[in-house]
């Protein structure tokens, strides 16, 4: 086993604190990750891991690159980007629905082209695409619902926890895209050449989730 600790990429906020208790149940303890300090590098007290704390966006990065072995991300990111890493397990957290919202009352005739405001216009577009309708995607980078509620967009394609936002901005879901949740991913290469040490964190997770791999 090589003696440098593991290096995962994982984003700041929401996640980071559901992760943390998750990692200290299976034997690494990072109250440091949690740590209100600017390093965006965190050691674990036992050495073992180490983290680099990113945007969501640039977790795919850098674990494609090789600069950290293992990450946690949403599905969205992963897909929307179409990485190539291997997904080697479902956290289960930052669970949330990717839908589409509308204006209330909001209608649309088959045929016309729809204006689609959205942060994810890969995902987007595939999906209007297997229903055959013909889409202006408007990628935005955020506030998606103000596109909706001005003249930029009839719709958008965004996520939802309780839709409490999509209320108050006078929106409602109109149809489910699909579920996203956070979930590890790993370097192709470094499973191949470290999988025995990879493999271990995984099952470490596994055991914490108490769950079977995905």
């Amino acid at each position: 086993m090589r003696d440098e600790p593991l290096t995962l990429a994982v984003p700041k906020g929401r996640i980071l604190r559901v992760l943390t208790p998750l990692l200290a149940r299976a034997g690494y303890d990072c109250a440091s990750f949690l740590a209100d300090e600017r390093s965006l590098l965190r050691k674990s007290a036992c050495g073992r891991l180490e983290a680099l704390l990113l945007k969501p966006d640039d977790v795919p990065t850098y674990v494609e690159r090789g600069v950290a072995s293992l990450g946690v991300v949403g599905r969205d990111v992963l897909d929307e980007r179409d990485s190539d890493l291997f997904r080697v397990l479902d956290l289960r957290v930052g669970v949330c629905r990717m839908v589409v919202a509308a204006p209330v009352g909001f209608s649309h005739e088959k045929g016309e082209i729809l204006r689609v405001a959205t942060k994810y216009p890969r995902l987007a577009m595939a999906h209007y695409a297997k229903q055959g309708e013909q889409v202006d995607v408007v990628k935005l980078h955020g506030s998606v619902e103000v596109g909706a509620v001005t003249s930029l967009a009839d719709v958008i394609v965004d996520l939802v926890e309780t839709g409490r936002t999509l209320v108050e901005n006078g929106l409602e879901v109109v149809e489910e895209v699909g579920t996203v949740s956070s979930v590890v991913v790993a370097n192709r290469a470094a499973w191949k050449v470290d999988g025995a040490r990879l493999r271990a964190f995984v099952q470490g997770l596994e055991d914490a989730l108490g769950v079977d791999a995905t």
